[in-house]
């Protein structure tokens, strides 16, 4: 199987290198600093797998036109507010390709790139597996949870596509399911990275050395993380859907769907004194752009929950606020 990763940042390069580890081909677009690292001595992958150098099966360029020959399958890794840039810089690539699909934190990213490649290329996919670009060269694998990773094909049914490639993202150890629900995995990821980000930029952002433990075990801290949560997934609701925890045990959303208020509280905060106890540093990637003065995605990340739920006539004072907050942040950022 031939893959190319357009925006083979940290999660690009992560999936890419552990994919050409189980023997598939990789070719990474990446930025010239990184492409360069990666052809001189290799990708480095270390964290929660091990630590891994990778060349075999895996090339790396820094523009669409350099990857050559035909593909099985185009990922999009770069950030949801690059996407337009990225898709014109991938024209190149456009028609060597038999499937794409995109990694980004969206639920507006299967609609692009069905506008782009035709819907029958495209197939939604949902993935919570973390890493970072440590340096040129070097990725860190920061998170991941026994089901990493959902694909499906948007009419819902289960092709021999979609199947041959959750079969190599388990043969490399990326636990995968395929699914015919895959829109409603993808909200719920958004769900979930919504809370998270919303609510670590809007409490820990005055503090550069807090990290999403410490405001957890706070019971202030604690309440606003609810009162984001119930809101969002009230929206979540009005959608048609109920949490599932599909990417437990990291998300926690049916407990908080389900919970009164004050256990809810006392739940969240065993969360972060549970994360406290195991020496978890984590924040999230929204909170590092702002604290490294990078523009955020809040409008792809907050922004589908914010809208829907004003159309709907709902009450979310609290998704509102945090919403404001991080626009207001995101006029004096980078």
């Amino acid at each position: 199987m031939r893959i190319v990763v357009f925006g083979a940042g940290g999660l690009g390069s992560i999936l890419g290198g552990y994919l050409a580890l189980a023997g598939a081909e990789v070719t990474l677009v990446a930025r010239p600093a990184h492409a360069r690292a990666i052809r001189e001595r290799g990708l480095l992958i270390r964290g929660l797998r091990g630590e891994f150098n990778v060349a075999r099966n895996l090339i790396a360029v820094e523009r669409a036109e350099e990857a050559e020959g035909e593909y099985d399958w185009f990922f999009l890794g770069v950030k949801a507010k690059d996407t337009e840039r990225a898709l014109e810089e991938a024209r190149p690539l456009r028609e060597r390709v038999k499937a794409a699909l995109s990694l980004q934190n969206s639920v507006e990213k299967d609609q692009i790139l069905s506008d782009y490649f035709g819907p029958q290329r495209t197939v939604g996919f949902a993935t919570i597996e973390g890493a970072r670009l440590a340096e040129p060269g070097v990725v860190e694998n920061t998170l991941t949870v026994p089901i990493t990773n959902y694909i499906g094909e948007l009419d819902g049914h289960v092709s021999p596509r979609v199947r041959a490639l959750a079969e190599l993202f388990n043969k490399a150890g990326l636990g995968t399911q395929v699914v015919s629900n895959i829109r409603q995995v993808e909200w719920e990821k958004l769900a979930q990275i919504a809370l998270a980000s919303g609510w670590a930029v809007s409490t820990l952002s005055g503090h550069p050395g807090l990290r999403f433990a410490d405001g957890l075990v706070v019971r202030e801290g604690a309440e606003h993380f609810v009162a984001l949560a119930k809101e969002i997934l009230e929206v979540f609701a009005v959608l048609g859907y109920e949490p599932e925890n599909f990417f437990a045990p990291v998300s926690r959303l049916k407990e908080l769907r389900q919970l009164p208020f004050s256990e809810a509280v006392a739940f969240v905060q065993r969360m972060g004194e549970e994360l406290r106890a195991r020496g978890s540093r984590a924040t999230t990637s929204m909170h590092e752009d702002v604290l490294r003065g990078r523009k955020t995605e809040v409008e792809f990340i907050l922004g589908p929950f914010v809208r829907e739920g004003m159309k709907r006539g709902l009450q979310i004072p609290t998704l509102l606020a945090a919403y404001r907050i991080i626009k207001t942040l995101d006029v004096y950022l980078a």
